[in-house]
Order: structure tokens, then C-alpha cells, then sequence
């Protein structure tokens, strides 16, 4: 499969190696040092679990120059989504999928104004993995995808883009109803993400303290409600079952908007979604 990869950071450069080093036919669109750092010395990962490897991949700054692939991961922080999907239009042919890998609960949507929403998959990355040098990958845990079609159910070109992910040991699941999970994810980064970098804790003592772990609680909850405001049938255990999940991770375990905050860089909070959150205009939120 022709595979381009917009983006090189925890989660492009990620996914985008694991493709190549089992032999897919990868390109990266990348800016800046990075692109510099691909073409002198490949893309290098660091991984407990997957081991250290390092792979030489064709790369660009230049998209116009590629022919449509067959499928585009669109890997970017939320502030850059309409203007690299402008950069990238023109690879996106007939038979071009655009998998977004980012945040943000509408990045489908956004994508597919620009692109054209035939195009545009929903994906959910789960991977623990970041950027600590230009080409140079640090990941930590979990390589977990879902995908699937924003209309819902299967179609034949996720479960063929779902194959080829785990055959690059990928894990890499088919989901008839991706909205459930994206907003599920939502619940978990939306608090976690928000609640450490209000407090500038990790994770372990932000929920040790019991202010800020009701206050944690209060912010999921909120989330839930927008959600099921939506149509969304979150399940009653969803909160549960996310912490749950958090508790087997370690104490100081932070969050992309923590250390994004703590660095002085610029935040995802910038990119707004409160369309989504309005309804007639008024806001959707309310207390459980």
C-alpha cells in the first residue's frame, strides 16, 4: 500500500516506521529540522517494548510533488489541521483515504470541509509515544488504532487498511461505530489532559488529593453529558473503566498538554471545537 505520513511527531513518526519497516511504501510530509534530520540520518524509535530501530524513508516538504497513495495519516497537532489539509489536497485522489490521528473530537469533520468528507475516516490512536529530537521517536507504551467509517459500520476499505496496520504489528481494530470511542477517549484526555496541566501535577498526586480528584470526576461527568447531549450512548461504566486504566499507570505518568504547557509550547486548547458544544445557541453542558 502507498502511504503518506503528514507529520513526524510521536505519532506519525510512530506508525509511519512501523509501516516502512515491514516493507509498505512510506513518504513523510515533514518542515524544518525534521525533514533535514529524515533525510540525513532516517527516522529512529525507541521503544521498551518494540526495541530501537532506525529506518530510511523517502520524505518531502513539498506534497504536490506525490502521487496519490492510497492512504494518507494525517498525524498533526489540532492547531495546524486546516492549514496542513489545505497543503495536502492535492493527494487526495479518487481512491486516496485520509486516517486522522490527532486530537480533537471533530478532526474528521474539519478534515473532510477541506478535502471532501467521502475521503475521511474516523481514527483513534491510543499510543503513548513522543518526539524528543527532529526524526527521533520515544514510545512508551501501546501502538492501538480504531478506525472506521464516520457513517458507521464496516466498509471494505477499513477492514484492508486495518490488515495492513497489523501486519506492521499494529493493533489495529475495525469499529462499526468509531464515534463511541472517539468521545470515550474524549472523557479520559479531555479530563486528564485538562485536570494536570491545571494543576501542574502527573497523574499519581493530581488523584491523591482529594479537591482536585473531585474535581477530576466533576470534569468527566460534564464530558459524559455533552456527549450523551449528542446522541452518543456512552456506557453507564465508562468513567469506571477509565480509571481503572489510569490506575496501572506509573504515579508520574503526564499528559501531552502537561508537558506541552511545562515547555512553553504552544496548546491544542487554542484550536476550538465549541461548535460541536452548541445547540441552537446554547450550550449543551449540564450536570449529572
Amino acid at each position: 500500500m502507498r502511504i503518506v505520513v503528514v507529520g513526524v511527531g510521536g505519532l506519525g513518526g510512530l506508525y509511519g516506521e512501523m509501516l516502512a519497516r515491514r516493507g509498505e511504501d512510506v513518504t513523510f510530509v515533514a518542515r524544518g529540522p525534521s525533514l533535514e534530520a529524515l533525510r540525513a540520518r532516517g527516522l529512529t524509535v525507541r521503544s521498551p517494548s518494540l526495541g530501537n530501530f532506525t529506518v530510511s524513508a523517502r520524505a518531502t516538504d513539498n506534497p504536490e510533488e506525490l502521487d496519490p497513495p492510497d492512504l494518507v495519516l494525517f498525524c498533526v497537532k489540532t492547531y495546524d489541521l486546516e492549514r496542513v489539509a489545505e497543503q495536502i489536497r492535492p493527494l487526495v485522489g479518487p481512491s486516496t483515504t485520509v486516517l486522522p490521528l490527532l486530537n480533537g473530537i471533530d478532526a474528521t469533520a474539519r478534515i473532510g470541509r477541506i478535502v471532501g468528507e467521502r475521503a475521511v475516516l474516523v481514527g483513534i490512536s491510543y499510543a503513548r509515544s513522543t518526539r524528543t529530537a527532529p526524526a527521533t521517536i520515544d514510545h512508551m507504551a501501546n501502538t492501538k488504532i480504531v478506525l472506521g467509517e464516520p457513517a458507521g459500520g464496516i466498509s471494505a476499505r477499513v477492514e484492508a487498511i486495518a490488515g495492513v496496520l497489523r501486519r506492521a504489528g499494529i493493533d489495529a481494530e475495525a469499529h462499526a461505530a468509531p464515534e463511541l470511542p472517539l468521545w470515550e477517549k474524549l472523557v479520559a484526555h479531555g479530563a486528564f489532559g485538562g485536570m494536570t496541566a491545571l494543576t501542574r501535577l502527573p497523574l499519581g498526586p493530581m488523584q491523591t488529593c482529594e479537591e482536585t480528584r473531585a474535581m477530576l470526576l466533576d470534569v468527566m461527568l460534564e464530558i459524559v453529558a455533552v456527549g450523551c447531549a449528542h446522541g452518543v450512548a456512552i456506557p453507564a461504566d465508562c468513567i469506571d473503566r477509565i480509571m481503572a486504566w489510569v490506575h496501572g499507570l506509573p504515579p508520574g505518568a503526564r499528559t501531552s498538554l502537561l508537558d506541552d504547557l511545562a515547555n512553553g509550547r504552544r496548546l491544542e486548547l487554542d484550536s476550538s471545537t465549541a461548535p460541536l458544544f452548541k445547540r441552537d445557541g446554547r450550550s449543551v453542558c449540564r450536570r449529572q
